[in-house]
């Protein structure tokens, strides 16, 4: 089954961009914030245009915020008290190809209808649900590798060593967690880890279905649609830029079939007021001769 996507839709790009984890940003948040939105969080703004959304219950919160601190453009946190410090916490900087975020929102706002049980669930090994290494599972199943970069460090990469998922062992510290790239996941795409296109971080207690639905979409094989002036200063020479056909022309109508037809047709002609000679017609009666 092809996953080329359908060049007859209404595509926003004019190149697909392959793999697709080297795609970046569409540079268009509301994507990612449709599926909260669509629950009836609340939604405020800043003077800066930065933008908050709050679950009802106010146990969990996002921030997209183009004019932060630092490039951490999506801040999502949990919490089981709402007063309390964060269970749990994810960030996707400013170049992390905005389907990837759509799909950790979709997925907790899947979770967050299903309860707390659901959107606060901890990571444990060996358990059928909830190992945090079964958020790997969708990039082995496209044959990302098992690598050990450092001390401490389990990891994956891709075939071409372009993008990599790493997590970390041992105690971490809680609050660079949130704050920092020293957290206990960290996706990322480009020539390395320590120089990324992006990266995506999620602290020790982010829920396993979470990560999952990010792994997923990125290890999904078909291309992104991207703008070809807006993609090749990020990805020049990683990526293959494949460009988008024009739309295929719609099935013709019956009118469109009865009219072809009438273009084709004979135009007709009126009989001729003189009859013509044919070798059928009866020879002239000789006349007297003088």
């Amino acid at each position: 089954m092809s996953h080329q996507p359908d060049p007859r839709h209404d595509i926003d790009g004019d190149v697909y961009v392959s793999p697709r984890y080297l795609a970046s940003t569409t540079g268009i948040g509301d994507p990612a914030l449709a599926p909260l939105l669509d629950l009836g969080w609340d939604l405020q703004h800043d003077e800066d245009g930065n933008v908050y959304v709050s679950a009802p219950d106010r146990r969990v919160r996002l921030g997209y915020l183009p004019e932060g601190e630092d490039d951490g453009l999506w801040r999502i946190n949990a919490y089981r008290d709402p007063f309390g410090p964060p269970t749990w916490g994810v960030c996707f900087n400013d170049r992390t190809p905005t389907e990837f975020v759509s799909a950790f929102t979709t997925a907790l706002a899947t979770a967050y209808e299903q309860g707390p049980d659901a959107y606060l669930a901890r990571p444990a090994a060996g358990t059928d649900e909830h190992d945090p290494f079964l958020a790997v599972v969708p990039l082995l199943k496209q044959r990302w590798e098992i690598d050990r970069p450092r001390w401490g460090v389990f990891a994956v990469h891709s075939p071409d060593g372009l993008a990599g998922m790493e997590f970390t062992t041992g105690d971490l510290d809680p609050e660079a967690e949130l704050t920092t790239r020293d957290a206990r996941w960290q996706l990322w795409a480009g020539k390395s880890a320590d120089r990324p296109v992006w990266y995506a971080t999620a602290s020790t207690d982010t829920p396993v279905a979470l990560l999952t639905a990010v792994t997923q979409c990125v290890s999904d094989p078909a291309p992104l649609p991207r703008w070809r002036q807006d993609t090749l200063s990020y990805i020049k020479g990683m990526a293959q830029l494949t460009p988008i056909l024009p739309p295929e022309p719609s099935a013709p109508t019956p009118l469109d079939v009865q009219r072809a037809a009438a273009t084709r047709r004979p135009a007709a002609f009126p009989a001729p007021s003189v009859p013509r000679w044919s070798t059928t017609s009866r020879p002239a009666l000789r006349g007297p001769r003088r």
